[in-house]
Formats: C-alpha cells, structure tokens, sequence
C-alpha cells in the first residue's frame, strides 16, 4: 500500500491546484482522477466553453464587417468544425495538467476513488483492478454535475445538459435554455450568435437574478435585441419529446404557453458529486448535499478535508482553487487567513459580458449603509466608441460614511479582465477618493472605472 502525506479526491481546478500547491510545500502527494485530468471546469466548462463563445465573437465580427469599414462576402460557419475547436483546445489543456502534475513529481492514480476508514482510499481502475492508498491528509474535490429536475428529465438528445450542449453533433434550429445563471445565458448566446433560434425560460422574475438589477435589465435589453426570447416569471411544468420537436409546456402569469424546440438544455443549476465516495461510511457530516468543513476547511473527521463545489461555498472554479490552495498551506502550518468570501469575484461570459464583485446596490441598501452610488456607460467610452463595444456600464457602490467600496458591477465588452481592478482595491481596503487619484490610461474601457467612481462623488467630467 503506497503512503502519502496528502491525497486529493479530484483533478478539477481544486484538486489539481491543491496538489500542486502541496508539492511545492515539501509534501508528498498524489492525485486520483475518475474521467479526466483537469475535472469539469477543463474538460467540460470553463476553458471549452469559452472557446465556443469565440468562436461565435469570431462569427459576430465577420457578419458585422461593414460596420468597421470592410468587406467580407459569403459569411458562414461550420459547426462541426466549432465544436472541434472547442474539443481540442479542452483535450490541450487536459495535457497541460498532466504535464504540470508530472513537473511536480505528483502521483496520478487513474480510476474511481472512494473513502475509506483509516485515511484510506480504495481505487477502481478501468479494467476493474482496485488498489488502496493512504495519507496523513486527505483532500476531497469531487466538484459538481449537472441538475436534473423530476419535470425536465434529460435523455441526452432532446434534452440535455452542458456536456451535450458542448459536443451536439448538429446545430439545433430552435432551442430552449431553462435556466439563466451563468451557463444558460452563455449557451442562449453562443447559439443565437451560430444562427440557432433561441428562448430562455427563467423561474424567476428577470434574468442573471444573482446579479445587481441593472445589469439583469441590461442584459435582457441586449439578448432581445439579438432576436433571443427572454421569458421571465416562467415555469417549466412538462416537456413532451414524443414527436419530431420538443414541446416545453410553460407556465406563465399571463397563462400556459407551449414552446417548441429542436432540443431543450437544462441549465437549471448544479449539484454536488457526493454520491457512492463514501462518506457516510466513515463518517464525513454533511447538510443539504455540501461537506461541512470549518474555516480551514477541516472535516468534522480529523485528516479528512473537503473544498470546492462540495462545499458551502460559491460553485466557481478560482474559489476551488483559492480553498485548496489554503487547506495544504495551513496543514503545511503556514500562516494563513480565512478566505473573504465577500470579495470574490463572479463572471458570465456571454456577449456581453457580466463581471461582479461585492454588494449589489439592493444589499448595501438592505445592509443598512448609506450609500453613493456611480454609474458610466460605456457609450460615452472613447475606446469603446472605437472598438464597436459601446453596449453596457460600470456601476459601483460606495459607503457614503467612510468611502468602502461596497460593490462593483459590470456588463459589456472584456469587463470580465477588468473586475479584478475592484477586487483588488477592496481587499486594500481603498475608497473612492483613491480610486479617483490613480491614473487610469486612455483610452481604455478601464477608465470607465474611474468615471463611474467619479459619478458617485460628483466628479465624472464624461457624461
């Protein structure tokens, strides 16, 4: 039986970072991977998805020609050829994990982990051969899948789930999102920009709920003028597949509407990979489907650990990270703080993009802060102007007392590469009058920054 100081349950962006971050500390570490290395966020989400969405920039821009000066005859696409794209540039990445694993001298243990007493882990290979290892520390990153709702059952061809949406062999003529979190509203772009006719059916009253209003207005704005049907307020109470096309039975408030579709994605949400790993037989407590861990991310069984989407905390792939990486500094007896989850920055990358971090202005108001709030649209944006991207804004959120920067919110072009300016500058702790005295360059989206700081003390000199 091979001995480790730390195993980590999952190669995602949790697990493998933890490993890695584990290895660099002294530690002796493996890593034990049922699918693929680089989990879902690699293979399946992030990275493959993203490479889609440019694609269809890509698509958008040529059809758009005109619009910059140029010509460009007989515009089309080849879909097969998309997803490709998107398959390999996953699988490239895939590699990369491999290669920094192996760069690290971290053991990869390929087959189906499941806990066991003792900090042990029994391993199932593919040719159904299982070994067992253990550790001093184990670390559990099983990440998340798809939800499947009772009434919106998937079969993978009518109606599926982001790993089908990802890999269709044929463009869907028509298609339904239900669900308008992050992964719903990038599919309900990336299809619409492919030529695909597009409805979202959100639960509940506007789209991007997490999101501040005004961005949630914004986008509904820009995907209705893209020719994409927003339905809000709606619910999906049955969908019939019996036929050539999907028929998605939605309850409205103005009454029942029946919405046809070549096929119909669930984007309704995620739910953890917790199942058949073990943990009620050595004892691991959970409530509601997520590992409960303390500050450092400690079981309630001691040398058992848990991070990521298992856990309470934000489902997002830098949170895996930013945990996994502080879990194995602070069993390597560093000193560490707790990870702020008030700061962490969210992003959807449609077209346009959403980037956020912080209160939205409802909860700053709820909070009980007295508030200045700044806005700058990106229409009054020189570099925005220049680019064909003046759709959106930059709002922020100021304590009025003592000028903390309660909240940043964005919609628009590359605002995902410029939150972190907010995140940042919070975790400093600047106020707004710092944020007005640094110089942002011109032209740049940037500035937009600086101008809807600005806006909230009076100051903006651009609108």
């Amino acid at each position: 039986m091979s001995k480790y100081d730390v195993i980590v349950l999952g190669s995602g962006p949790g697990g493998y970072v933890t490993a890695i971050r584990a290895s660099q500390l002294g530690l002796k570490t493996a890593i034990v991977e049922k699918e693929s290395l680089g989990g879902v966020c690699l293979n399946w989400g992030c990275i493959p998805t993203k490479a889609l969405i440019k694609s269809a920039d890509v698509f958008n821009y040529l059809k758009h020609a005109e619009d910059y000066g140029l010509k460009v005859e007989n515009v089309d696409k080849d879909f097969t050829a998309v997803v490709k794209r998107s398959r390999d540039i996953a699988n490239g990445m895939s590699k990369g994990v491999q290669f920094l694993l192996k760069k690290n001298k971290i053991d990869v243990i390929m087959g189906y982990g499941t806990l066991k007493k003792g900090k042990k882990i029994e391993v199932k290979a593919e040719d159904g051969s299982t070994s067992t290892v253990e550790a001093d520390h184990i670390i559990i990153a099983t990440g998340s899948k798809s939800r499947i709702l009772p009434n919106l059952p998937q079969d993978g061809k009518k109606v599926i789930g982001y790993r089908e949406a990802m890999t269709l062999k044929e463009q869907p003529k028509k298609l339904a999102v239900v669900g308008s979190g992050a992964i719903g509203v990038e599919f309900a772009y990336f299809y619409n920009a492919m030529g695909t006719e597009v409805t979202i059916i959100e639960y509940l009253d506007r789209i991007v709920p997490v999101e501040d209003i005004d961005i949630s207005k914004q986008m509904e704005r820009s995907f209705k003028k893209s020719g994409i049907k927003v339905m809000t307020s709606s619910e999906v109470t049955s969908v019939d597949t019996s036929g050539d096309v999907v028929k998605v039975m939605v309850k409205t408030k103005k009454g029942e509407e029946v919405i046809e579709a070549d096929v119909v994605l669930s984007a309704v949400g995620i739910e953890t990979n917790l199942a058949n790993i073990g943990l009620e037989e050595i004892g691991v407590s959970t409530d509601r489907g997520k590992v409960l861990v303390n500050q450092w991310y400690q079981t309630n069984l001691p040398g058992y650990y848990a991070i990521g989407d298992i856990t309470a905390g934000p489902a997002l792939a830098h949170v895996a990270s930013a945990e996994g990486i502080l879990c194995v500094e602070k069993i390597a007896n560093m000193h560490v703080e707790p990870l702020d989850y008030g700061n962490i920055p969210g992003c959807t990358y449609s077209n346009p993009e959403i980037a956020s971090v912080g209160m939205t202005e409802a909860q700053a108001k709820e909070a009980g802060y007295d508030i200045k709030v700044g806005k700058f649209p990106f229409s009054a944006s020189g570099k925005a102007s220049a680019s064909g991207t003046k759709e959106g804004f930059v709002k922020v959120i100021f304590d009025a007392k003592y000028g903390e920067w309660l909240g940043c919110h964005m919609i628009g072009a590359g605002v995902t590469d410029m939150i972190a300016e907010a995140v940042i500058a919070r975790k400093l702790e600047t106020t707004g009058h710092d944020v007005l005295k640094t110089v942002h360059p011109h032209p740049t989206m940037s500035e937009a920054v600086m101008e809807a700081v600005a806006d909230a003390y009076g100051e903006v000199i651009h609108i």
